[in-house]
């Protein structure tokens, strides 16, 4: 669950949240009903929906990225997107792009070689560049050899690279919220945790020298 309260149907008024729920939930209530057509609990929306004027700013993003104005390949923005939901640790945003990328036709091996891209020999030069830059976008925040760039510019204009790293950034962000949040596949705990010593450990030998036998 996430760990802000999510807003049910009855509380609805605004014209822009009433047409997504209506759009993605039908009739039903998805605080008390919850669920999507890609499996989702669908919890993005119901949060988002605490604050409409950004509930609208958040959609009117998706809109920018999937505009037919975009120039650049849509196979490689998704690559960009995908690999930043990984290298934030965003099982939503990994997961739902993952699923983009096979809704345009890539291929099952490009997909599964997402998190380990840099040894897979199933790239073409194109998108290597692209993932090698979604990587200092995401993992580098923002830490660009301008050797990156040079490659970039060799196939795409000046337009295209800033159409790519906003809509990466962008994904960037959705993934750090989507995680602090808890919301949808996210709502999970942390795998880091102190994993508890033997029975009969002393803490204070922690660091000390083996004792001789015998004593």
């Amino acid at each position: 669950m996430p760990v802000l309260r999510q807003v049910p149907r009855s509380e609805i008024t605004d014209e822009t949240v009433i047409a997504y729920y209506n759009r993605l939930f039908g009739d039903r209530d998805p605080v008390a009903e919850p669920g999507t057509a890609t499996g989702t609990p669908g919890d993005w929306w119901t949060v988002y929906a605490l604050s409409p004027d950004i509930f609208k700013h958040a959609v009117d993003g998706f809109a920018v990225y999937r505009n037919p104005a975009r120039s650049i390949d849509p196979v490689l923005r998704e690559l960009g997107q995908t690999r930043a939901g990984w290298v934030k640790g965003s099982q939503f945003v990994f997961s739902q792009h993952c699923k983009s990328l096979r809704g345009l036709g890539v291929s099952e091996d490009k997909i599964a070689s997402i998190a380990h891209w840099q040894v897979a020999d199933c790239y073409d030069d194109q998108e290597r560049s692209v993932l090698a830059y979604a990587d200092c976008l995401s993992q580098a925040d923002g830490r660009v050899p301008l050797e990156v760039f040079d490659k970039l510019k060799s196939f795409w204009t000046d337009e295209q690279i800033f159409e790519f790293t906003y809509i990466t950034c962008l994904y960037d962000m959705h993934a750090v919220i989507t995680r602090a949040l808890r919301m949808e596949f996210d709502a999970r705990e942390d795998p880091i945790v102190e994993v508890a010593a033997p029975e009969g450990f002393d803490a204070a030998d922690f660091l000390s020298a083996p004792r001789p036998t015998g004593e």
